[in-house]
């Protein structure tokens, strides 16, 4: 994140926190910046109007809650990664004391800000793709973590749904099974049904035992009128009129801008800055904070689906 806020013109970089204090320095030096070893104390000492918060923690969430909490108390827009919290309550929190002091919250949901998701987007609103029938996303990488038997869908998921969300809406019903190859001890594997509020179906492939040298991401939305699939988050989209033989095909380079997938956090990261410069209101941020709270309700229920084996509605 630091670097992106760095080269964003509209950005100032000027602090940088880390409760390990050699990671601190080493940061402030590099970046030009002051070295905090508490967030409270960065946030008495230095005047700022936003801040990042890329913690960790069990299932990469659980140290998200009390810098982000101390930093809206503070009066500060923050971007925090995903999973907003690995407890959703505490992500409900989140969520809703930005919500009481008026203040943007955004979430790392990094694969939604390229190029062929926007055009995806505009199909949709558009019309072209008429009334939407199905969604059929995939999201797999190789990542041998072992530490909690839902890290894989708590930690990486958050991703796959909010393209879903991003593209057809809010999802009501979740369905999921799981599994593991006998050498993991965590659920590395699922397969996660989806209704969305509109009437359309999803389905949703995660896997943390795919090759790295593997592509990770196939996101295919079909409607009434036409289909289209992403390839590998930047890539490629592809759209097919329902009634016309031709494809049209919108390759990376014509796109221009995404030379790589860290090109996906900068997009990311310089439109959060873009929109708290211009004023934008709370509920208008892009991926925002309830956009990663809907998603980890999708993860809970799917959580619940699997041990229950129910369909589980989504409040």
């Amino acid at each position: 994140h630091a670097d992106m806020y760095v080269d964003n013109d509209k950005s100032n970089l000027v602090a940088v926190c880390d409760i390990i204090g050699e990671r601190a320095d080493a940061a402030a030096t590099r970046l030009d910046a002051r070295a905090y070893y508490s967030a409270p104390e960065m946030l008495a000492a230095e005047e700022l109007d936003m801040v990042s918060v890329a913690t960790a923690g069990v299932e990469n969430g659980s140290d998200h809650y009390e810098p982000t909490i101390q930093a809206l108390e503070a009066g500060l827009h923050v971007l925090c990664e995903k999973p907003l919290c690995n407890e959703i309550q505490k992500a409900e929190r989140m969520v809703e004391l930005a919500r009481e002091k008026g203040l943007c919250m955004g979430t790392d949901l990094n694969h939604r800000f390229v190029p062929p998701a926007a055009r995806a987007r505009k199909y949709i609103d558009d019309g072209e793709m008429g009334e939407l029938l199905f969604a059929n996303m995939a999201l797999w990488i190789d990542n041998s973590n072992e530490t909690a038997p839902y890290f894989h869908l708590r930690a990486l998921h958050p991703h796959s749904i909010d393209v879903m969300r991003y593209l057809c809406g809010d999802v009501v019903k979740v369905q999921a099974f799981m599994m593991k190859p006998s050498y993991r001890k965590i659920w590395s594997n699922a397969q996660i049904n989806m209704q969305f509020a509109s009437g359309c179906i999803g389905h949703l492939t995660g896997s943390y035992d795919m090759s790295g040298n593997h592509p990770i991401e196939r996101c295919e939305v079909a409607g009434t009128e036409g289909r289209f699939v992403i390839e590998n988050v930047f890539e490629s989209l592809t759209f097919m009129h329902r009634r016309r033989p031709e494809r049209i095909v919108y390759p990376n380079n014509i796109f221009g801008g995404v030379g790589s997938f860290r090109d996906t956090f900068k997009n990311r990261i310089n439109r959060f800055v873009e929109q708290v410069d211009s004023g934008a209101k709370p509920e208008e941020i892009e991926a925002s904070g309830a956009d990663g709270l809907a998603a980890q309700k999708v993860i809970e229920a799917a959580i619940s689906s699997f041990e229950t084996g129910d369909v589980v509605d989504i409040g």
